[in-house]
């Protein structure tokens, strides 16, 4: 169907990625505009476009950047999340290849707005490509004078900002914003105790703002249709455009740039396609994996926006919309999701070292045909008792999937503990695909034939 909504954030405009393209289109002059205005008068358009953060926690972004304390008295940073290693979200990655510009120069609105000094954008290890296709762009901003000490000269201003690629190590954990510091700053990826808050004791001790890849990049945008104009895109309380990465059960994949507030239905069956061979939903993950799913006789009528997923008891986290079909195990996804939150835990706090690996070694057990019925119970006790009780929200992110699928789909745990059916993959775990009816998991989630 066809979608009326500008595209902000990846425009279909060819080589946009280069710099000359994007100088052609307007690049670079909405920061120049915002240096006629004074910084609080560039952090109240954002303010009043409504943009919430485009990383999980859909915070005000205005107001976040509100917190940065004022004046030069000592240096204050700027650090855009790009790790990006939440299971199901593939957004951040088309910015770095396809729109690298229009980050960099929200970045440069963002640093002018707080005062920044230092700019790191850290992105995801694994991302060796995006690494140096955002390099490069980065490179050719600074050679044409747009970043740096000479952005004075260039714009005939008294301010500059420096930008830094980091290359993370492939640590999930590192994706959660102080984790993120720890790790900038060449420590263990170890969430801190908040308070002190990043703005106030952040990067190396100073006043530290962070800020999704997407949320960054769409500064510029905002600035450029009009804060006003922005706001009616979507949702009301939640507005603009959100990348959605659709994977799973989908015939068309992908990342699609479409208003908050579209139905998940629209977004499944007429933007992707429907699901292959005309199987019914049985489940979709709105948000990327850590978001509690929905059943699929549920998602009728259910809008993609914080404010409309909440009242459902699940998120907008990521926007990456997982999709399962009728035939999907949800016993084994549950198991392979647990798996992975229980190798990502930094391990740093009691509830999540050990609750994430009680609640694998129990999914385990049920998938092996060893299960009881009251292993169902245990696994939603031990959930509740993560949830709320770590530093970071990794341990919320391995509960809430794991109680979610085994309140949601009950009956479908209830039987497989019955039956004692011993688990056979439905996909790829560690490079190796099932094949057989005779196999199980041994201790480290690899398979072995059964005995």
């Amino acid at each position: 169907m066809e979608n009326t909504t500008p595209k902000l954030l990846l425009p279909e405009i060819e080589d946009y990625h280069r710099l000359e393209v994007y100088r052609q289109n307007g690049g670079y002059e909405q920061f120049k505009k915002a240096l006629q205005m004074s910084p609080d008068e560039v952090i109240d358009v954002v303010k009043k476009s409504g943009l919430r953060g485009r990383g999980g926690a859909c915070f005000p972004t205005g107001l976040k950047w509100s917190f940065m304390p004022k004046g030069n008295d000592k240096p204050k940073y700027l650090c855009v999340n790009g790790d990006e290693s939440e299971p199901g979200s593939f957004k951040d990655r088309q910015i770095f290849e396809y729109n690298p510009h229009q980050l960099i120069e929200g970045i440069l609105i963002a640093a002018y707005a707080m005062g920044i000094t230092s700019t790191y954008v850290y992105i995801r290890g694994e991302y060796h490509k995006w690494i140096n296709l955002f390099q490069k762009a980065l490179d050719d901003a600074y050679e044409a004078g747009l970043v740096g000490e000479r952005i004075k000269q260039t714009f005939g201003t008294n301010f500059s900002t420096e930008i830094y690629v980091h290359k993370g190590a492939g640590a999930y954990i590192c994706g959660e914003e102080t984790a993120l510091m720890n790790s900038i700053e060449g420590k263990r990826g170890y969430p801190r105790v908040k308070p002190p808050f990043p703005a106030q004791n952040g990067l190396w001790g100073m006043p530290t703002t962070i800020n999704n890849v997407e949320t960054i990049a769409t500064v510029p945008a905002i600035f450029k249709i009009g804060a006003e104009q922005y706001a009616k895109i979507g949702a009301e309380g939640h507005p603009g455009t959100l990348l959605y990465g659709v994977s799973g059960h989908v015939n068309k994949p992908g990342v699609y740039e479409l208003p908050t507030g579209i139905l998940l239905t629209e977004l499944i069956y007429d933007i992707c396609g429907g699901v292959p061979g005309g199987k019914k939903v049985k489940a979709v993950i709105p948000g990327g994996s850590s978001m509690p799913p929905l059943r699929g006789d549920e998602i009728e009528g259910v809008r993609m926006d914080e404010e409309s997923l909440k009242k459902l008891g699940t998120h907008i986290g990521t926007a990456g919309v997982m999709v399962m079909d009728e035939d999907t195990d949800i016993v084994a996804v549950t198991l392979r999701i647990a798996h992975f939150y229980h190798h990502e835990s930094c391990g740093q706090c009691t509830p999540c070292r050990e609750g994430c690996g009680w609640m694998e070694k129990i999914l385990k057990r049920i998938a092996n045909g060893e299960g009881t019925s009251r292993d169902l119970d245990l696994l939603v006790d031990v959930a509740n008792n993560i949830e709320g009780n770590t530093i970071c929200a990794l341990g919320d992110a391995a509960a809430w999937p794991v109680r979610g699928f085994v309140t949601k789909f009950r009956d479908e745990f209830e039987k497989a503990v019955k039956e004692k059916r011993v688990f056979v993959a439905p996909n790829v775990v560690h490079g190796k695909r099932a094949t057989k009816t005779n196999l199980i998991f041994d201790e480290n989630l690899e398979y072995k034939p059964a005995m």
